[in-house]
Formats: C-alpha cells, sequence, structure tokens
C-alpha cells in the first residue's frame, strides 16, 4: 500500500486531473457474477493508487448521464465496462470531446472489444487502460446518434423488442440471443418499402431489413461481404429482398452458417453517406444491440476521427 502523506506530514499531492481514470460498470450487463468482477476490478485497480475511480451502473440507470457526470468532474479517461450497449452508449457522449475512452469486455458478444484486439482477461485489459497509447477510432452516425457496430430498419428492431422478454425469462446467453431471432421471424408478416438514396442515385427496395454494418470484425465473424467496404471508411448496407418468412429464415440460417452470398440473399451496397426514407414517418432503429424511435428520413454518415479509444494498434490488414 502507498503511502498517503509524505515523511514532513504534508499529504501527497493527488494525480493530476487528466490522469484519473473513471470506470463505468454496467452491473447488468453479459451474465458474469458482477461481485466477482468488481472484486476482480478493485485487486487491478490498487496495481495504480489514485488513478482509476469505479462507478457501479445498476439496471435503470442512464449509461449516458453517468458518462456526462464522469466528464463534468474532469476524468482524463472514461472506461465503459460493460457490452457493446453499454459500450456505444459511452462512446455517444464522448464523441467529439476530446477525451480517451477505455474498454472492459463484460457483454454477451463483445464485437467493439473483440474488433479493437481489447483483452478479455480483466487484468490484462486493465493494463492496457492505465498504460495504453489512445487511437483514432471511426464511428457513425444516424440523425446525430452514434453506432460502433451497426444500425438497422425493419425486422431487426423487432428481433431486439423479442430479445429482451427472452432475457428477462431466461437470463441472458448467446442461445437466448439466438432463440430471439427465430421467435421473430416466424411471427414475420409485412416487409418495408424504402427509398434509399446513395451516390446521387435513387434505388426503391420492398425490404424486411435494412442493415449498415460498419464493424469490419462482426462483418467476418458472420462470413459477410463488404468488409473491405469498412476497411476503406464506408458503410456497407445490405439489402435483404422481399422474401416469405420461410425464405427469412433460411437466409437466418444461411448467416449462421457464415453462407449468405451478395446477389442471392442481399444487395450490398458501399458508402460513406447513406439516407433512407421509409413509408412511416416514424421508426425504431436498432443501433448497436439497442432501440431508438427516430424521424425519418435516416441520414448516416461516417465520423473518422470522433473518438480516441485505449486499444493496441491494429496489425496489417485489420
Amino acid at each position: 500500500m502507498t503511502k498517503s502523506f509524505s515523511d514532513n506530514g504534508l499529504k501527497a499531492p493527488e494525480p493530476a486531473i487528466n490522469s484519473r481514470i473513471c470506470v463505468l460498470l454496467n452491473t447488468a450487463s453479459g451474465s458474469d457474477d458482477k461481485d466477482e468482477v468488481t472484486e476482480h476490478l478493485r485487486a487491478a485497480f490498487d496495481r495504480y493508487p489514485g488513478r482509476f475511480e469505479l462507478r457501479q451502473l445498476s439496471k435503470g440507470d442512464g449509461v449516458g448521464a453517468a458518462c456526462m457526470s464522469a466528464l463534468k468532474d474532469g476524468f482524463g479517461t472514461i472506461v465503459a465496462g460493460g457490452g457493446d450497449g453499454t459500450i456505444s452508449g459511452v462512446a455517444a457522449q464522448m464523441a467529439g470531446k476530446g477525451r480517451v475512452m477505455g474498454i472492459l469486455p463484460l457483454g454477451t458478444f463483445n464485437f467493439v472489444a473483440r474488433g479493437l484486439g481489447i483483452p478479455e482477461d480483466l487484468e490484462e485489459a486493465v493494463e492496457l487502460i492505465a498504460n495504453g497509447t489512445p487511437r483514432a477510432f471511426p464511428v457513425g452516425e444516424v440523425n446525430g446518434q452514434v453506432f460502433l457496430n451497426n444500425a438497422s430498419l425493419g425486422i431487426y428492431p423487432q428481433v431486439l423488442k423479442e430479445r429482451e422478454g427472452v432475457y428477462k425469462r431466461w437470463g441472458r446467453s448467446r442461445i437466448a440471443a439466438h432463440w430471439s431471432v427465430l421467435r421473430t421471424f416466424m411471427k414475420f408478416q409485412v416487409p418495408e418499402r424504402m427509398r434509399v438514396h446513395v451516390g446521387g442515385k435513387e434505388i426503391r427496395a420492398k425490404t424486411p431489413l435494412a442493415f449498415v454494418g460498419r464493424s469490419a470484425f462482426q462483418l467476418e465473424h458472420f462470413g459477410l461481404e463488404g468488409v473491405d467496404c469498412v476497411r476503406s471508411g464506408a458503410f456497407a448496407l445490405y439489402l435483404a429482398p422481399d422474401c416469405t418468412r420461410w425464405q427469412l429464415l433460411l437466409r437466418a440460417l444461411r448467416l449462421a452458417g457464415k453462407g449468405m452470398n451478395a446477389g442471392r440473399d442481399f444487395e450490398l451496397i458501399c458508402s460513406d453517406e447513406i439516407e433512407i426514407e421509409t413509408t412511416r414517418p416514424r421508426q425504431t432503429v436498432a443501433m448497436d444491440g439497442e432501440r431508438f424511435v427516430m424521424s425519418g428520413p435516416f441520414r448516416f454518415k461516417m465520423l473518422p476521427d470522433a473518438l480516441r479509444v485505449l486499444a493496441p494498434e491494429p496489425q496489417d490488414g485489420a
């Protein structure tokens, strides 16, 4: 344990405000025992006396409000401890603020953290936060709302609604997440009519899903074409063809088996700016596992240097 007072009896100076780190731990994320996680984190923080402050968020606490409070308190680094939804919520508040963001991957899928190469081991992740070098991290935006992995219109927001009910009944797990997809597809009825504006062209589509991908790691995970779009700084937009619920289910199985093909299963469009109009003026938009009600048209754009994130340097081709 470090001493709080120097030999002359005067209190040692506090660390500089911009070196202090606030960890926002979402206790509702993932399936781990959060008491055990908290104990491990505190032990890891003890190696860096005076630098870390842990703030636990319970169910119902707003991630965005907690992040804004930490920003006002002057922390130089703010860490999102949770899943992709928690990380996206913190990123939405920090984008463009000039502060540094850290990540502790504690969710179900952890696509953001895995895509950045952040260790899943908590002690290694804390060491990276304490000693790592921040790097620029591009984010997507739709109508002013930041997202990191994907955003979508159509059936996927319904999947998330179904997933919330499944999680409440059976708990959070990847199996429960996949089951919610199947249940939603079995209830599917009417596709959405959309007008997509991209590159000065208009594309009219009747589709159950418009999916805007921003994470190359997530696209690779599902074996989807479009990774090169994202790595070049653009979005990968996937428009599913008009189909029956059984055809939609077949495509879901192909997705699970990494067997989706452009042309047969979706139309792929690459662009750093996309506008989508729908027949209904207000829609539920899914972003990074969360749902938001928005008014159209839905304008997507890339923000290439919006965040500074503590992460390992990317390897060649990543």
